[in-house]
């Protein structure tokens, strides 16, 4: 249990750091626009490049995998859509980021610094192709289903050209397939430039961590909606039990990647829900919360599922 604590306590401590920053020093939340920058168009970019060109490309190509983990991001955004309406009897639009909380961790700022601590290289591929497959299904579905609820009746041909362009141009996604393409053709940049991008790898985790601590402090709540306590439990408890079914029933794989894929979907509801409930103007203050209360609450449920892959008492076989 030590050594889960050892890997454990300094991604949550970074997180604290940050929540504590932003509690203490009330700095304005404008000045984080540059740190956000830094992570979704240069740090992040270069760890999901990196992590994609290191990997062998015969390892990509593993479509069951990628069934198995998608289909349980669907199953997992279903419950929670559904748990918004019976629960905190929501419209569809609030319900839909009620689905995106309970579906979406935080697969950008704690999933590939976290798998690759947790499990090592090997979690790279699963790390990067539930990545771009979650990004996919998601930012796909969210605006369709938000378009449904427009009261500007945007027609659906202009909302899937917002959706393709929003995947297209996804600086991660981008990135991730740079680095696939680059696997493909075994290409490896000059010495200085691969430097230069293991630099920037390096600070991705713990820019990020602190960054989404500051974030989660300055989101100010005076209650805690009916809905939100059964959304945090389908991301935390329910979506990792249906991706290890999902394993056992597609696989089976190589340990590594079974176990990437329970940890990526133990991850807890990621910050960009709040910030694409306030693009979108609704269901706002519980998205706040959703992602207060779920990263407070992912350091049991976290470092549950990282004892349990660590100790092999979550052998996939």
């Amino acid at each position: 249990m030590a050594d889960i604590l050892n890997l454990a306590i300094p991604y949550f401590g970074v997180i604290f750091i940050g929540f504590a920053c932003g509690k203490t020093r009330g700095l304005p939340e404008a000045g984080l626009a540059w740190m956000n920058f830094f992570l979704l168009y240069v740090s992040l970019p270069a760890l999901m490049f990196g992590i994609m060109a290191k990997t062998p490309f015969s390892e990509l190509n593993n479509p069951p995998f990628l069934i198995a983990t998608t289909l349980g991001t669907v199953i997992a955004f279903i419950v929670a859509v559904v748990t918004g309406r019976v629960i905190g009897d929501l419209s569809l639009r609030k319900a839909t980021l009620a689905g995106l909380a309970g579906a979406y961790g935080n697969i950008g700022y704690m999933g590939p610094g976290l798998a690759l601590a947790v499990l090592g290289t090997k979690a790279a591929a699963p790390t990067a192709l539930i990545f771009c497959c979650d990004s996919i299904f998601l930012f796909s579905i969210v605006p369709i289903l938000i378009a449904f609820t427009d009261r500007e009746h945007r027609s659906l041909l202009h909302t899937l050209g917002i959706v393709v362009r929003q995947i297209v141009l996804n600086p991660l996604i981008m990135s991730a397939g740079a680095g696939a393409l680059a696997a493909a053709l075994h290409f490896r940049p000059p010495v200085a430039i691969d430097n230069t991008l293991v630099f920037l790898q390096n600070a991705a985790a713990p820019t990020a961590l602190f960054v989404l601590g500051v974030t989660v402090a300055l989101r100010p709540f005076d209650r805690v909606p009916w809905e939100v306590p059964g959304v945090i439990a389908v991301k935390l408890l329910i979506h990792p039990l249906i991706v290890f079914g999902l394993m056992l029933l597609f696989g089976p794989f190589a340990q590594p990647w079974a176990a990437t894929a329970v940890l990526m979907a133990s991850l807890p509801p990621a910050l960009n829900v709040f910030v694409i409930a306030r693009q979108n103007n609704t269901w706002i203050e519980p998205a706040s919360v959703a992602v207060l209360i779920g990263t407070f609450a992912s350091v049991v449920t976290l470092t549950s599922v990282m004892w349990f892959i660590q100790s092999g008492r979550l052998a996939l076989p």
